[in-house]
């Protein structure tokens, strides 16, 4: 054995105790425990400089104003009524008068049907009530010298009734062909299609050429009404009573519709109808807005959103809604101090426009409030606040 690496010792008893190796284990102890206690040590020190470090944050300042109360939702644009031009009889469509797209008014001629077969019809049907016409004459002369033989006791009195009957039929007979005269006269007119109402037709369905028939689904082309126009949209179960509470008070209440990204205002009317009932579905009450539509802007059946003005708010204090946090104790913001540090403030709201969101109590005009790095505060932290736009370094 190495003299080295064993040493022997007196242990109380007088007896010897070997230690083997004992000079490597505690240098190496002593060394894990010296890098144990300078990494503790470093991060003791590293933390005050983390927590020290301004939390970069955006800004804005309150103002004071007035703001709009809207309420939005999607809503559909839907003509007040749309008409599929039928025809009422059956033919072959030899002319269209219209091209797709275009406006119309009430009466003016849309297609033709092939009007000869009618015009046959009623020319027989005239015939025919020529014909019994003359009937019905004779039948009146042979009246009148049955009634004056009866006088004179030559013919029987039952002679006279059966002449007098066949006189009533006669005019019954005429009666019903002046019902055919008139339902040719009809058909002859249905021959050509008019439009029954004004507004912008549709796409063609039929062409020239084709046969159509009154039971046809699809017809020959729609009529929709573009001016005015309609908007039926939705807004919570929860406004409604103040909904119908401005509306009794003020009036029609202003609507808008804007663009699917609300970037742009398409067309302004105003509310005409409130629904009579909730949707359980979705817990929403179903409005409906009457434009004028002077330029066409809007079109049947087209996606909007609608923004229904409800109240304005005077005089209140305007933040941007980015700066409205919750918490179970209610809203609040984070106030930016003059030493750059920042102040947890709870505030009450009053109503959301968009982007901005008025504050009834706790805050004041000028205040500067956090609007963005939100999640990294606390009460008392120290803020970067960004640089003026312009500036250098």
């Amino acid at each position: 054995m190495n003299p080295s690496d064993t040493t022997l010792s007196d242990s109380p008893s007088g007896r010897p105790v070997l230690l083997q190796g004992w000079r490597p284990w505690v240098i190496a102890g002593a060394a894990l425990l010296g890098l144990f206690f300078w990494f503790r040590g470093g991060k003791k020190a590293a933390a005050p400089s983390a927590a020290g470090r301004p939390v970069p944050v955006a800004v804005a300042v309150a103002r004071k104003g007035d703001m709009a109360v809207q309420l939005s939702g999607l809503g559909t644009v839907a003509a007040l009524n749309s008409v599929t031009v039928k025809s009422r009889v059956d033919g072959q469509l030899v002319r269209v008068a219209f091209t797709e797209g275009q406006m119309v008014r009430q009466g003016d001629l849309l297609a033709e049907i092939d009007p000869r077969p009618f015009q046959v019809q009623l020319m027989q049907a005239e015939g025919q009530f020529a014909k019994d016409q003359a009937a019905h004459q004779n039948a009146l002369a042979d009246l009148r010298r049955v009634q004056s033989l009866v006088q004179q006791g030559i013919v029987s009195r039952q002679q006279l009734d059966t002449q007098t009957a066949a006189v009533a039929q006669f005019e019954a007979a005429l009666k019903a062909d002046q019902a055919q005269v008139e339902s040719a006269k009809l058909n002859l007119t249905y021959s050509r299609i008019t439009a029954p109402i004004s507004g912008r037709v549709g796409l063609r369905q039929v062409d020239a050429g084709n046969m159509v028939r009154a039971s046809d689904a699809s017809g020959l082309a729609t009529i929709a009404p573009v001016q005015p126009i309609n908007v039926v949209f939705a807004v919570p179960a929860d406004h409604i009573q103040k909904v119908m509470g401005q509306n009794a008070k003020a009036g029609k209440l202003p609507v808008e519709a804007w663009d699917r990204d609300l970037r742009t205002r398409i067309a302004a009317g105003a509310l005409a109808a409130i629904d009579n009932q909730v949707d359980p579905a979705t817990g929403t009450v179903r409005l409906k807005a009457l434009f004028a539509n002077e330029d066409r802007a809007l079109f049947p059946n087209q996606f909007v959103n609608a923004r229904l003005l409800v109240d304005t708010l005077r005089g209140v204090v305007i933040i941007p809604t980015a700066a409205v946090q919750r918490s179970p104790q209610g809203a609040f913001v984070y106030i930016v101090t003059a030493d750059s540090t920042v102040e947890l403030r709870p505030i009450e709201t009053q109503g959301t426009d968009g982007d901005d969101t008025a504050v009834g109590k706790g805050l004041s005009g000028g205040e500067t409030v956090v609007t963005d790095g939100l999640e990294k505060l606390r009460p008392g932290s120290k803020v970067a606040l960004p640089k003026p736009a312009g500036s250098k370094g």
